[in-house]
């Protein structure tokens, strides 16, 4: 066999210039289906591989998978010549030891010579056992390697956190002691208010104001001279096309007496009145389907966007949601299995006025849409102001006004016909805003869904006085119909408030209460201490998802403060990933956030601290005293897979492709073993819900991508803004939720 040496690169076909890029990096792999007893493949050969030709030096290659072998190595510049051979022989011994036949293979420069794709090993008697080989060989910088080795054994640092648990307290005492005069903040919090993004609510906002902007009126141009007030946060450009009506603004409104026994409609026994026939056996009572495991979207190879792979029809056009996991897998059962008109859900408001009809259906449209599903929020009211004005006294609202409710119900025609074009355009979910406080008005919209879509009524019933009373204030000093500069009738509140307790009246008098359809009822649920939920024929993943969110809402007022964790070490040298600890800057930013959190929240009587499993976020958690600290793994950061510890530019240089489609949607993009913004989402879903649910203030100290999806949901951001969100560090974001939507302050620390 011979003691065939490597060749000093300088003297190969290859120059010095060729060697200036870097080292080689190469890569051996050995495949067999035939595979026999106990051999492993191995490779002996000249340095600086073996160094030596003895067998029982040889080097094992490692299993890449069943039938896969892999040895990888790097390459001196002095050493681009080498002679090496395959061998088969057991894990743990030198018998028996089996060499490849054929002359010695020689790689030179990164290229191997001679044709050698496969590798021969004469077994017992005439048996020949053939290999596939692969051999690839990449020029790799040296800077890069150290870079990646310093990744590597900082990987295998110890954790500064170990031993601390998922829930700790710490006492005010140890707090105190660990933030010195220079991290205390010199001046009142509200000297670091910065400000917030334009796009972002500072303070109160009118939810209906929010609304769909009514475009069958804005297309015939029924606007009043304070209709720019009104307009909602989705441009007319979004709108999509219009939808003809004979005769302008004609609607026809059906008569009850032929819808409560039309086709579609079948006596109920359970309950003595009539109901939706369901094409599909549904189940009663609640269904909530807490599923964690999902399939993995297939990524089409001509396209960044994501595809599923089923046939679903055309009429399921953009009907799917832009998600991925549990809401992903749902959506594609429902699309399979559902019926045609179950592709589309319209959840209609029902109940009296200020009983926090719009304030939910703002929410859980902000909800919804953060899932990854196409949902607008249709506003009657807002109609009605713009096609009949805003100066309508109590008397407009009366059961005895035949005009008034025809007038109504023109609007609510109108409204319902806009969300079922929209639909039709591809909308998935549609909440449809209104009192519908008789069966005659909810007879007239199941009528006009039938085929289009399925419909949920979701009735909101509330006797506590104290919150019916201050919800009738804020709704007198927040409405456009009230509002003193639409009309010289309010010349001041009382007014107002006196004219809405006689519209209350009015509708009380021809209040029905839902016994018809599909219907989940919120009863008392708005305070957050209790109440009672009751879920009718509700069935299918999405209608499940809305029951429990709405079981866990409420509109205590509490604020939530954002922030990432103080400066890493990761952060100083613009690497992506990993489980640095933070720096000097970070190690200051953190105690000067407790110094914060003690002045922000020492009115309140309870409150938490929430992190993610990784020790930059525990360690800037570390110095705040007084409150549990709770670890979230759901608050990690975004899973940079194979990229975990490289810094863009290295991702760029050595995988430009991964680079390239990163760049063209970073919402929908994943990393090679790691995650998408869309993954995320999925996996802070708890996180909110959670968040939803508790009554006292909290401080989440996470990372960028996470931070960047929870504030989204909290400013009802479009999904694909998040991956752009400004998120710097050291800043701290307060959100205050409470009965007047969502509110922003910002503050820099440092």
């Amino acid at each position: 066999m011979g003691t065939a040496a490597s060749t000093n690169a300088d003297t190969s076909s290859h120059g010095s210039e060729d060697h200036a890029g870097g080292q080689l990096y190469v890569s051996l792999k050995m495949e067999n289906y035939k595979l026999k007893g106990e051999l492993v493949p191995h490779v002996y050969g000249s340095a600086p591989l073996v160094g030596s030709w003895d067998s029982s030096k040889a080097l094992s290659m490692e299993r890449e998978s069943t039938f896969m072998w892999e040895l990888s190595f790097v390459v001196p510049p002095n050493h681009e010549t080498l002679d090496f051979k395959f061998l088969l022989k057991p894990k743990h011994g030198n018998v028996p030891c089996i060499v490849e036949e054929g002359p010695n293979r020689q790689l030179i420069g990164g290229t191997l010579q001679g044709d050698q794709d496969s590798a021969m090993f004469k077994l017992s008697g005439d048996e020949i056992l053939e290999y596939k080989v692969f051999i690839k060989a990449h020029r790799v910088s040296p800077f890069d390697l150290a870079a990646s080795w310093r990744a590597y054994q900082e990987n295998f640092q110890r954790s500064t956190v170990r031993g601390i648990p998922d829930v700790s307290i710490a006492s005010d005492t140890e707090a105190a002691n660990e933030i010195g005069s220079q991290a205390s903040l010199e001046l009142d919090i509200e000297h670091y208010v910065v400000p917030a993004p334009s796009s972002a609510n500072s303070g109160p906002v009118y939810a209906a104001n929010m609304t769909e902007t009514p475009r069958s009126l804005a297309r015939t141009g029924v606007f009043s001279r304070n209709d720019s007030s009104l307009g909602s946060s989705h441009s007319q450009k979004d709108l999509g096309a219009s939808v003809d009506r004979p005769g302008g603004m004609e609607v026809i409104v059906p008569e009850t007496a032929k819808l409560s026994l039309g086709s579609g409609l079948v006596e109920s026994k359970s309950v003595g009145t009539f109901s939706n026939m369901q094409k599909q056996e549904g189940h009663r009572g609640l269904f909530v389907d807490r599923g964690v495991g999902s399939p993995r979207l297939m990524k089409s190879s001509s396209s960044s966007a994501f595809a599923v792979d089923v046939k679903l029809g055309s009429e399921s056009k953009n009907s799917m949601p832009a998600a991925a996991g549990a809401v992903a897998a749902g959506a594609v059962a429902d699309q399979m299995l559902g019926p045609k008109e179950d592709r589309h859900l319209a959840i209609v408001l029902v109940g009296l006025p200020a009983r926090g009809k719009t304030f939910t259906a703002a929410k859980l449209t902000r909800y919804l849409r953060w899932l990854g599903h196409d949902t607008k929020h249709f506003n009657v009211g807002k109609y009605r102001r713009l096609k009949h004005g805003v100066n309508k006294t109590a008397d407009f609202f009366s059961g005895d006004n035949q005009e008034g409710i025809e007038a109504r119900n023109e609007v609510a025609a109108l409204a319902m016909e806009d969300m079922i074009s929209w639909m039709q355009e591809g909308g998935q979910v549609g909440i449809f805003d209104a009192t519908n406080s008789t069966r005659k008005r909810r007879n007239m919209l199941m009528k006009m869904a039938e085929g289009e879509c399925k419909i949920i009524f979701l009735e909101t019933l509330c006797n506590d006085r104290n919150i019916i009373e201050r919800n009738i204030r804020l709704k007198v000093q927040q409405s456009a119909d009230y509002a003193e500069e639409y009309d010289a009738r309010w010349p001041d509140f009382e007014a107002g408030y006196q004219d809405f307790k006689v519209r209350l009246e009015n509708y009380e008098k021809v209040y029905e209460p839902v016994e018809e359809g599909s219907y989940i009822k919120m009863i008392d649920m708005v305070s957050g201490n209790g109440g009672q939920i009751q879920v009718n024929n509700i069935s299918g993943y999405l209608p499940g998802r809305i029951v429990f969110f709405l079981v866990n809402t409420h509109l205590t007022p509490r604020p939530i403060l954002l922030t990432r964790h103080g400066e890493s070490r990761f952060n100083v040298r613009g690497r992506i990933g990993g489980d640095s600890a933070i720096s000097d800057s970070g190690e200051l930013y953190a105690k000067k956030l407790a110094n914060f959190v003690e002045r922000r929240l020492k009115n309140e009587k309870a409150a938490s601290i929430w992190t993610s499993t990784l020790q930059r976020t525990i360690l800037t958690a570390g110095p705040i005293g007084g409150f549990p600290k709770i670890q979230w793994r759901a608050l990690d950061e975004i899973n940079s897979g194979v990229c975990d510890g490289m810094t863009y530019e290295e991702i760029k240089k050595n995988m430009p492709e991964e680079y390239e489609s990163r760049k063209k949607d970073k919402l929908r993009y994943r990393y090679p073993r790691g995650e998408s913004y869309l993954d995320v989402i999925q996996r802070l879903e708890p996180v909110i819900i959670e968040l939803e649910r508790q009554r006292a203030p909290v401080v989440v100290i996470s990372h960028q991508a996470v931070l960047r999806a929870l504030y989204a949901y909290f400013a009802d951001r479009p999904l694909k803004e998040i991956p752009h969100i400004e998120m710097p560090l050291h800043t701290i974001i307060e959100i205050q939720m409470g009965v007047t939507g969502v509110q922003e302050k910002r503050y820099k620390l440092m």
